[in-house]
Formats: C-alpha cells, structure tokens, sequence
C-alpha cells in the first residue's frame, strides 16, 4: 500500500467522534476579535506547565492563520502532546486496522444489523455513488467513520487541515511529540463495540448525515470564540436525544477524559512546558478535561 494512501487512512480512522468538528470558517472568521477566548487553556503545577487546545480535526483551509495567542503557546512549548500520532504510519499495524474494520470471509453487515437499518442504509448511500457491496463488508462503526468523512469532505473539510495536522506538520524535526493514547489505542476501543452499540452508532449517522453541514456551523463558532457552554450543549446533544448512546459516551468520551487527565497529570510532575490537543469535546463540562484538572488543584486559566 502506498504511504500517501496508508496515511490518509489512517487519518480517517483516527477521527474517534463526528461531532468534534467545525463549520463555515469564512462566516465565523469575521467576528474574531484578538482579544476574546479561544479554545485553550493553561494549566500549571508547582513544576511544569500545559497548553491545552480542543482539536477540531476536520477543518478548511481558510482558517489559518490561528489566532496569536494559539501560535504563541505552541511556540513557547518543548513537547508536542496529541491523542495518537497519526503521521507515525510506521507504528501502525494497517493488517490489524482492516481486520478491525471490515468482515472477514463471507460475513456482511446484513448479518450485524437490522433489516430497518440496512434498508436505511441502502437509501442513504445512493448520495455517495459507493457499491453496495463495498458497503456491506464495512463494521458498523467503521461505517459511521466513513460516511460522516465523505460528507465532511464533500462540503470542503478536510482532516488535512485539521488543528492535529498542522501542529504535527510544525513540530516535525523541531520538538518531542508524545502521545496520550495511540491510534492501536482508539482503533481497539471502536471495534470492541457490541453489535448492538455499533449499529446505534451507525443508525444516528444515517439519520443526521443529511443535516451534518447545518450543525458544523455551531460547532465551529463555538470553537473560535471560546465558547464552552455552546460546545457543551452540542457535544452532549445526540446522547440526550437518544438514550442507546449513553454507553457510547461513556466509553467515547468520559472514561477516555479520566485516563487523559490522569496522563496529564503525570506530565505536569515535570519540570517541561507542554502542548496538548485533544478533541474539543473532551475539554468541556464537569466531566471534562478541564474541569478534573481543576478540582485537583491545578491553576487553570483559559487564554
């Protein structure tokens, strides 16, 4: 397999939860002001110090440059910090990746879902122009991935431009990059799911992939101007609307959110100035990123 093309594999994979997104930057960009928020924090212990962003991993090329006190951070910072390194393609194991993705043999989806589900699927692909059969031998989760990507890509986003990538490509040959979890990390927690939460994942998907360019809006301005609340509100929407997601959430987003801070902590015990992007999501809430840090203790200051 070509490297260009096991990278952008990899890329797509990597993308744990749709809704960690943005929307039209050439709408929002107009309001930006210097001196308002952004979706950054500093947290300092009595040794070290840590900048932390909210990732968006989709993103238009029109969004750059970030806002000055974004760039600074990253400047002023010795170690590169991200979820999984998803430009370190020669730690992956592509074999392992599809045997987590695609049904092996003569096993299909049809076997995994029901018939209302697969019926619902089989509506909604015609938009994409993939085969059937191509279709079919995809798990679910995988599945949700892909067409929530195809959609994203389709209205100009693109995980090239994403916030990871462009720290990833600046830090390259010029700081440390360490990882919280690792793409092994994220991919086994994705396949793990049961059939039944799987196809949950994939139902939502199919029920909101028509609306995913109204919604990326929100979340966007959310994200440019700082704003947490908002953020918030949309991150937890679709488990409040439908309660088959909570275990997913769970899983998802807040047992991750306790093992992240608790990796956090262990680099904060240093005496190095670190700079860290997870999915915006993660940062937010009580059950947030955030929030743990600052219930233990750390002075936490959003810039």
């Amino acid at each position: 397999m070509r490297p260009g093309r096991t990278r952008k594999i990899i890329r797509v994979l990597s993308m744990l939860f749709i809704l960690f997104l943005v929307g039209s930057s050439s709408y929002a960009l107009a309001a930006v002001s210097q001196n308002q928020k952004n979706f950054l924090w500093k947290v300092q212990s009595k040794t070290g110090t840590a900048y932390m962003l909210g990732s968006i991993h989709f993103m238009r090329k029109d969004i750059y440059p970030l806002h000055k006190n974004i760039e600074n951070a990253f400047d002023k910072s010795g170690v590169l910090v991200v979820e999984a390194n998803i430009n370190d393609v020669g730690k992956i194991d592509i074999q392992k990746i599809i045997e987590s993705a695609f049904y092996p043999g003569n096993d299909t989806l049809q076997n995994h879902v029901s018939i209302e589900t697969h019926e619902l699927l089989k509506r909604e692909i015609e938009g994409f122009g993939i085969p059937l059969e191509v279709i079919n031998k995809q798990r679910p989760w995988f599945l949700a991935l892909t067409l929530t990507s195809l959609e994203l890509l389709k209205l100009g986003f693109d995980p090239a431009n994403g916030i990871d990538m462009h720290f990833l490509s600046k830090a390259d040959g010029k700081k440390k990059i360490a990882e919280l979890e690792s793409v092994d990390y994220q991919i086994n927690l994705l396949s793990r799911f049961s059939d039944r939460e799987q196809e949950f994942f994939l139902l939502y998907t199919l029920k909101n992939i028509n609306t995913t360019g109204q919604e990326i809006d929100g979340l966007f301005r959310a994200w440019i101007t700082g704003d947490t609340k908002s953020m918030e509100s949309i991150i937890t929407k679709p488990a409040a609307e439908d309660r088959n997601l909570s275990s997913l959430y769970e899983k998802l987003i807040y047992e991750r959110n306790r093992n992240m801070a608790s990796s956090i902590e262990e680099f904060l015990r240093s005496k190095e100035t670190y700079f860290f992007i997870v999915g915006a999501g993660h940062l937010v809430g009580n059950k947030g990123i955030i929030e743990m840090l600052r219930r233990k203790g750390y002075a936490v200051e959003q810039l």
